[in-house]
Order: structure tokens, then C-alpha cells, then sequence
């Protein structure tokens, strides 16, 4: 009966505000809807500049695939390196590429044909992608081919249905963390919470409190999201929706109780905020959400083992692209049950209630 008046207390509290409402409801929109289209590591519209010192019909077929192409736009055909190079100091052209006199020839004669590509490097990533976009249309010119290429999963290479299933994770982690972390605070802040330290509610039943209504508002933001990655991207779990949700289940309780965690040990809401973006922050980079943890240096690698967000993203991509299974996601759910059960025991024993 106290646990009903309790939860009952936190939804009154969440009416009363007129922003936070809002904000659950359109912070999954804007996500959902803007950053699988911004957070991206594809590169388009790349300008080179071709420097044809063979102008036979093999290096014009070339220039033709390269402007072709979606990821270039050709600039300019300069008729010397040095015009190219002056190119690319004015920033009019990101790649050089000179295809030498002899190209043809050495085609012909069954023997590999070389080219010069150039590269501006300012943007390191964004050079790195434009070689190797501009080196495979140069191998595929050549005699030799693959005779298929078959990708799993992602069969047509959009970077978006990799992302989806991640900013899903993402927006749980920032409204189901965020919101707990401030919680206790502004009831220290406001003193209600000394109203409540001298009723006989015990610590568990104040804790689950808090938990429960973020659990509610977990769940829809998480079915805000699937709609949405189902009517703007078309894309919808390979899996079963119960293995996602099972894991949510799990999740949510693991954010919140580090968001509650932090609200314990914190005296202001500015303090709070402070802590949980640290940790938020920590979390999202070295979740794999952006680059890849096996392309992280050994020891961050290790590091990750200790971040939840980890796990929760695996499993969402996992279900999402490859159609996973509960029995597939058991370690990941295993790591996840763990650290719910240390996070929710700290968050009661945390409080630190006085009569």
C-alpha cells in the first residue's frame, strides 16, 4: 500500500513539471529522427580532380566510372600535377588522382596498371574513406574481378540500420539515467525529502519507488523508438520484440540505479548533472556505438568489459540485424543481471534515510 502512494507521489511530481513530460516524448522523436541521418561514417560528394596523361579510351572509361560514382564529384581535368595540387591548396578538390601515360599499355600487356592519388588529410577520416572508395573503383577497372560480394545482415551497406538500433540504447541511457540522478536531488533541494526520512518507509520500498516509474517511461520511449525505426526507416527486428524487451527490462533498472547511485551521494542537482554526463559520456564512447572496440587500443578494450552500455547495445544490434535469440544474448544478459543487482543493492544502501 505505502509502494502505491509512493509511485502515485512520483507521477503527480512528473505532471506538476510541464517540461519533463515534453521532453520524454520529443527527445526520442529528435534522436530517432535526425541522428541516423548526421551521425553517420559514410562520405559523400568527395571532389577530385583527374589529371588524364594517357587520354586513351581505358582512362576515359576510368574518369567516366569515378564521376559516375556517388561518393565523387569531379571538379576539374587540370593538364599538369601542379594545377591539381593548386587545386587542393584552394580547397577546391579533397583528391588528386593522375592516371600516367602508358595506363592502357600495360593493361593490355596483362600487367597491373598503376595511378598517383593525392590526398588532402585535413579531415583525416573523411581522407582515409576517399582512398579507399577511390582505390576500389581502380581495382575494379582492372582484368581481374571478384565474382560476388555478399554482405550479411546489411546487405545494401546503409549505415543507418547500424546506427538505429544504438541511438535506441542511447536515448534510454540519457532519459532513464539523467531523470533518476536528479530525482533525489531536488527533493533534498525543495525538503520533502526530510518528510519522508521520518515515515516508517523503509529504504528498499523508497528505492523501488523511484525505479519503477522510470521502468514505465523506459518502455515508452523504447516503443516510441521502435515505431518510428519501423515507419521512417522501415526497419524492424529480425528477432523477437520479447528478447528486446526482456533486455530493456534489465537495462533500465541498471541506469536508473546508477543515476539513483549518484542522486545519494549528491548535495545539489548541479553536482548530479555533472556526474551522471561524466559517466554518460564514458559510457557512449567506449560502448561501440561510434568506432568499433576492436579497433580501440588493448587496455580501453578491457575497459569496456566494465560498461553495461556495452552489453545492451550488442544485444539490440544483435536482435535487430541478425535475428538473435534469448539463448544467443544469455552472457550479455548475464553481465546486465549482474550489474543490476550491484547497482540496486548500492542505491538502497546508499540511502542514507534518518528518523
Amino acid at each position: 500500500m505505502i509502494l502505491r502512494y509512493l509511485i502515485e507521489k512520483e507521477f503527480r511530481q512528473l505532471r506538476r513539471n510541464a517540461f519533463l513530460p515534453r521532453l520524454i516524448l520529443l527527445f526520442p522523436c529528435m534522436i530517432m529522427l535526425v541522428f541516423p541521418w548526421a551521425a553517420t561514417m559514410e562520405v559523400d560528394n568527395l571532389r577530385i580532380t583527374v589529371i588524364d596523361n594517357d587520354r586513351t579510351p581505358s582512362s576515359g572509361r576510368l574518369v567516366h566510372r569515378i564521376e559516375a560514382s556517388q561518393y565523387f564529384k569531379l571538379t576539374g581535368i587540370p593538364g599538369t600535377y601542379e594545377e591539381g595540387l593548386e587545386a587542393v591548396e584552394r580547397d577546391e578538390a579533397d583528391i588528386l588522382l593522375e592516371i600516367p601515360r602508358g595506363f592502357e599499355k600495360e593493361q593490355a600487356n596483362g600487367r597491373q596498371a598503376s595511378a598517383l592519388i593525392a590526398v588532402n588529410a585535413v579531415n583525416g577520416m573523411k581522407g582515409a574513406l576517399g582512398n579507399s572508395y577511390l582505390t576500389q573503383i581502380l581495382s575494379s577497372s582492372a582484368s581481374a574481378s571478384v565474382g560476388s560480394v555478399r554482405y550479411w545482415f546489411n546487405p545494401h551497406l546503409d549505415y543507418k540500420i547500424f546506427m538505429v538500433p544504438a541511438l535506441m540504447t542511447m536515448i534510454l541511457v540519457l532519459l532513464c539515467g539523467f531523470l533518476p540522478a536528479l530525482n533525489v536531488v531536488s527533493e533534498k533541494e525543495t525538503g520533502t525529502i526530510e518528510q519522508i526520512n521520518v515515515t516508517p518507509v523503509s529504504r528498499f520500498t523508497f528505492t523501488l519507488a523511484k525505479l519503477l516509474p522510470y521502468w514505465m517511461i523506459g518502455f515508452v520511449v523504447l516503443n516510441i523508438c521502435i515505431l518510428l525505426a519501423w515507419l521512417v526507416y522501415g526497419l524492424a527486428p529480425a528477432g523477437n520484440l520479447f528478447t528486446i524487451y526482456l533486455a530493456a527490462l534489465v537495462f533500465i533498472l541498471v541506469v536508473s540505479g546508477l543515476g539513483l547511485v549518484i542522486s545519494n551521494y549528491s548535495s545539489t542537482m548541479q553536482q548530479a548533472m555533472f556526474v551522471m554526463w561524466f559517466c554518460m559520456l564514458v559510457f557512449i564512447l567506449m560502448s561501440g556505438l561510434f568506432t568499433p572496440i576492436g579497433s580501440m587500443p588493448e587496455w580501453a578494450q578491457c575497459v569496456t568489459y566494465l560498461n553495461p552500455l556495452r552489453y545492451f547495445m550488442e544485444i539490440m544490434r544483435m536482435v535487430y540485424l541478425k535475428g538473435s535469440g534469448i539463448a544467443d544474448i544469455l552472457f550479455q544478459l548475464g553481465v546486465l543481471s549482474v550489474f543490476a543487482a550491484v547497482l540496486y543493492g548500492w542505491a538502497i544502501k546508499s540511502y542514507r534515510k534518518q528518523q
